[in-house]
């Protein structure tokens, strides 16, 4: 038989690679529209009105005066407003400052009164400096690589977090009881938003989260987010994630399975709050974090949950927040332009490529072997969310936090 020339070859491999190339034009282009009709079909979804459930907001504050005086404050003023009297309740704390946030704060207090909106708004003079300034007790502190006992951030955030639940108690021996928790950043937001939100799944969840923004297109709380799969994030701008089921849901513009989410503003089902014992926020153990390892608090409360296995985690990609009005605004323009086809398209692919030439396997080995020795050391050392944790150390200082 005679040979192939060299020419015939490579007009048939010249035809093949560009037959190959219209298959991935023409596929691109068909995940384009799909999502891009999703997105238009998404932004006008009907939400479910509020005022059927009885909403207990809460949020931390330190050094946010700029944000809650032009915005925040407005906003939990209208949702107040919304739900209604009788079925909302604000717990704020607000711990040692040096901007005027307490100040802020008296005002979203006034304001709130004068719709005699149930509130409790706490305003504390201890400072970091003050808290690191205690000896150290039996819990929270830790030796550092630096040769000093340091107070660990996240038992502190936790803390803070459980101390802003209390009045969730206190109503409860009242016969009060509240159908979802509402945990809110120092996030621009507003009642469309968080009516969106609550509606996710039907209200059918053990928490649903927002997506936010600090500089987009990239996301901001890479600390909390976990994929349904329990990795961290694959690339921080759009489709974000590695695992296969948090990735198509994003897609479609549907509630995303993740296994933890905090991002801004989290809803979560109060009921696991009236257990015995009740959920609460904590830290991992300090033995274990010696091991140089650190997860957050929005995360480990997802891990705790009983509540999470059975109705799941959520992050709703239609509610979108930001840490100032630019961010916000960019991620919820009126054409629901933010995501462009361009943007569409690298993300695509990039996220194709990272996730067929990268692996989480080296970076979550550390960990899992840091937990398994952990264990094995001690018959009652148990973490429930490993998928939480990092190779890191935080600890507090006198103007925010810091790495050790």
């Amino acid at each position: 038989m005679r040979k192939a020339s060299p020419y015939i070859l490579y007009r048939k491999t010249r035809r093949l690679r560009s037959a190959l190339a219209l298959v991935i034009v023409a596929w691109t282009l068909a995940e384009v529209l799909l999502i891009k009709y999703t997105l238009v079909q998404q932004a006008s979804s009907e939400s479910r009105a509020l005022g059927s459930e009885r909403i207990y907001i809460t949020g931390l504050h330190w050094n946010s005066e700029k944000i809650l005086r032009e915005a925040w404050i407005p906003a939990v003023v209208d949702l107040a407003m919304a739900i209604g009297r009788e079925n909302v309740f604000v717990s704020v704390q607000e711990s040692g400052s040096w901007d005027d946030t307490k100040g802020a704060l008296r005002l979203l207090d006034q304001q709130l009164a004068e719709y005699d909106i149930p509130r409790r708004i706490i305003l504390d003079e201890t400072t970091h400096r003050d808290e690191i300034s205690k000896p150290p007790t039996g819990q929270g502190w830790i030796q550092t690589p630096i040769g000093q006992t340091e107070l660990r951030r996240i038992p502190y955030l936790a803390h803070l977090r459980n101390l802003v639940m209390q009045p969730l108690y206190e109503q409860q021996r009242e016969g009060v009881i509240y159908d979802k928790i509402l945990f809110l950043n120092d996030v621009v937001f507003t009642t469309r938003d968080i009516r969106r939100l609550l509606s996710t799944r039907g209200g059918e969840y053990a928490a649903t989260c927002s997506l936010d923004f600090s500089k987009p297109p990239n996301f901001y709380d890479t600390f909390a987010l976990r994929d349904a799969d329990g990795h961290d994030m694959l690339m921080q701008s759009w489709p974000y994630f590695r695992s296969r089921a948090s990735r198509h849901a994003l897609k479609r513009s549907q509630p995303v399975p993740v296994a933890s989410c905090w991002n801004g503003v989290v809803a979560m089902d109060a009921s696991p709050f009236y257990r015995t014992p009740p959920l609460k926020f904590r830290g991992i153990s300090d033995s274990l974090a010696k091991s140089h390892l650190e997860g957050s608090e929005c995360c480990l409360i997802h891990a705790d949950n009983p509540l999470s296995r059975d109705k799941g985690v959520w992050l709703n990609p239609t509610v979108r927040v930001g840490y100032n009005a630019p961010a916000y605004a960019a991620v919820n323009s009126e054409d629901n332009s933010w995501l462009s086809t361009i943007s569409i398209i690298s993300g695509l692919w990039e996220n194709r490529l990272l996730r067929w030439w990268t692996t989480p396997w080296l970076k979550e080995s550390i960990v899992w072997t840091r937990v398994s020795q952990w264990e094995k050391q001690d018959s009652e050392h148990r973490e429930n969310g490993p998928f939480c944790l990092v190779n890191e150390m935080q600890v507090l200082v006198e103007n925010g936090w810091a790495h050790r």
